[in-house]
């Protein structure tokens, strides 16, 4: 069935003292866009947490945003340079001695030199506890859920509209098979009157005459264009019908509808059929807006 593109999902998972939110937001794009705001995550975290999305969505811009409450387990990410700590106190001992001090030099003597004292700890790959990752990815399995919820409540509102302007196009398609033959004879009818004192004159062939109305008759005739708009027609419903996502099935199809379309305009010659093809256009417009948030 048709789904969405845009939507909204969010879940909530506790595992031990850990406990995660994920917020996801989903918006139209030609393929997978997959953006994941959190604090910092293990990169194999990732890679399983973009995995699941691509398994569960064919197309879209997905931003996932998590946030993690769980006991703290990293230490401060500074660190003792110890070779500096033992000059700066060599050096108090040398300036102690030379001063005739008695008092022995301290701790916080040393923490006068604090900016050279301590460094910031080198960048290591962050760490979460198993049942920390646990959570994640049960928060995000919900919010999952509930986006792909989403998305199919929107895509069957989608489809709903968008079988209601491929029956609209049937509709003045109709009109057109049926407008088509009598305008043909309108016209050769028409054509003949005006070539008919020629024909009298002995100006013109009458058998020559009969060939170019057939041509005229043939260049005027939008059977074969018909006959494929309807099938086009048919594939649409039943590309809304499937089961696999068919975003890009339906922008195909739509895309020989409007060719078929134009091209019975083009070859009208009658005010009746141009109006009905007209009206087509504007409905595979929107039908082209549309689809455009399909999955």
């Amino acid at each position: 069935m048709i789904a969405s593109m845009t939507g909204f999902g969010q879940g909530t998972a506790t595992r031990d003292e850990a406990t995660a939110r994920v917020e996801l937001r989903s918006v139209n794009k030609r393929h997978i866009d997959i953006s994941i705001r959190a604090d910092a995550l293990p990169a194999d975290l990732e890679a399983r947490i973009e995995s699941r999305l691509k398994d569960a969505f064919e197309r879209g811009r997905l931003t996932v945003s998590i946030t993690v409450n769980a006991p703290q387990q990293e230490a401060l990410d500074i660190e003792v340079d110890t070779q500096a700590a033992l000059a700066y106190r060599d050096l108090l001992d040398r300036l102690r001695t030379a001063a005739q001090i008695q008092e022995p030099v301290r701790l916080n003597h040393l923490l006068a030199f604090e900016d050279e004292v301590f460094a910031a700890a080198e960048a290591t790959e962050p760490e979460l506890s198993e049942p920390t990752e646990e959570a994640v990815l049960g928060a995000l399995d919900a919010a999952i859920a509930a986006l792909r919820s989403m998305r199919q409540q929107e895509g069957a509102a989608l489809r709903t509209d968008l079988l209601e302007r491929i029956d609209a196009i049937e509709t003045h398609l109709d009109a057109v098979v049926e407008r088509a033959p009598t305008r043909v004879e309108e016209r050769q009818a028409r054509l003949q009157e005006r070539l008919t004192e020629l024909v009298d004159s002995d100006r013109i062939d009458p058998d020559r005459l009969e060939t170019e109305l057939a041509i005229v008759a043939d260049k005027l005739d939008v059977t074969e264009e018909c006959v494929r708009l309807r099938s086009h027609l048919n594939m649409f419903r039943e590309a809304c019908n499937d089961e696999e996502p068919t975003g890009r099935r339906l922008k195909f199809i739509t895309q020989e509808i409007h060719r078929e379309v134009n091209t019975i305009g083009a070859k009208a010659n009658d005010e009746t059929i141009s109006r009905h093809g007209v009206q087509m256009k504007e409905e595979v417009e929107k039908i082209r807006e549309q689809i455009r948030n399909v999955e």
